[in-house]
């Protein structure tokens, strides 16, 4: 997103974050502000945007916290989680980690790059944190179903610093080949 249209973006969701703020009494009603850019039934029109419905909640938690710091930044998320209170940001992470994990119907990786992916992520553990079926766990998100187009994204941004909320991550990702990437992101998306 080039800055031209990003700065007035970021500005029209900090507007909207505070507007539907002052309105919103329940998380429900707080909620309909996420469902703009993540899916109004959990699948974004964007596949650069995660998937939060069905995420776990101590990631979702985390990454709010993240956003409002600084640790983490996008132009449209970064205004949106300053504007949200702490209180807010637990009920929302709960709200959406009790929705079901919506359907992609992506399909499954191709033989070349679902080998191609275990042998990236057996050399990294990927599994470790992630689990054996990539649920993840409490502060560690799922990845299993996840937007193609974003697990590419985010493992490229770990892998050259530009997203340095978990230094564990772009340790990881700094081993990975551009290709494996790929492979890897494919493989997700598809189980």
């Amino acid at each position: 997103m080039s800055r031209l249209v990003a700065l007035p973006f970021a500005a029209a969701a900090a507007l909207l974050a505070a507007a539907t703020a002052a309105w919103a009494d329940t998380i429900e009603e707080k909620a309909a502000l996420c469902g703009a850019c993540h899916g109004e039934k959990g699948l974004p029109a964007d596949p650069l945007t995660p998937i939060i419905w069905g995420q776990n909640a101590g990631y979702l938690y985390l990454q709010f916290r993240d956003f409002q710091k600084g640790a983490r930044k996008d132009d449209r998320m970064t205004p949106i989680a300053q504007g949200i209170v702490k209180d807010d940001a637990l009920a929302l992470a709960e709200y959406f980690a009790s929705k079901p994990w919506p359907q992609t119907g992506a399909p499954s990786a191709a033989g070349a790059d679902k080998d191609a992916a275990l042998v990236a992520i057996n050399s990294v553990v990927c599994t470790s944190c992630h689990l054996e079926q990539f649920q993840g766990d409490s502060s560690v998100p799922r990845l299993a179903g996840q937007e193609r187009d974003y697990l590419s994204k985010t493992m490229t941004d770990f892998s050259t610093g530009a997203r340095a909320n978990n230094p564990g991550m772009s340790d990881l990702m700094h081993t990975v080949t551009p290709e494996q990437l790929a492979a890897i992101a494919s493989y997700l998306a598809g189980l």
